[in-house]
């Protein structure tokens, strides 16, 4: 509840709790407790529960610097800026067996989203396709092909990498 809550205030919905968010996505940390404070359904949140849930294994959805803390991608409010990186050579991208005429005719399209998000493993990809349907495709890129016909990509954590689109 807690991560599922801090998604939607740090990458969502930061002006419905009067929340600011500076240009790379960070908010003050004591702020987002008072919000929490403030809700009946998080008082009993703490920055403790904070550091558990960042430490929880998986994907690493969020990250605190300082005082501040930041959702790392899938911003709806804000667009993240992020340092270009070269990717490995294959990246890997889950999907629901209706997306793949649109993909195979138009390439890997962030739809709903700010970025197209592509996995270093296959199992990662299958996992984040998970939420969307429930039998995956998973799609092989060729992420240094990509690179090399300009496409430019970012890593916000481990195991996603992250870029505006990719060609059919």
């Amino acid at each position: 509840k807690l991560s599922r809550f801090l998604a939607l205030l740090l990458r969502h919905q930061p002006a419905r709790f009067a929340l600011s968010l500076d240009a790379g996505g960070f908010a003050d940390l004591d702020a987002v407790l008072r919000i929490l404070k403030g809700l009946p359904n998080f008082r009993w949140a703490t920055r403790a529960d904070i550091d558990a849930l960042l430490a929880l294994p998986g994907r690493k959805r969020f990250e605190i610097v300082g005082g501040r803390i930041r959702a790392l991608y899938g911003h709806t409010a804000i667009r993240l800026e992020y340092t270009p990186t070269s990717p490995p050579d294959t990246l890997y991208h889950g999907t629901a067996p209706e997306n793949l005429d649109a993909i195979r005719n138009k390439g890997l399209l962030p739809m709903h989203r700010q970025y197209v998000h592509l996995a270093t493993t296959p199992e990662t990809a299958r996992t984040i396709a998970l939420r969307h349907t429930d039998e995956p495709m998973i799609l092989c890129v060729d992420a240094a092909k990509a690179r090399a016909a300009g496409v430019v990509f970012y890593h916000p954590e481990e195991n996603i990498y992250l870029c505006e689109a990719v060609p059919a």
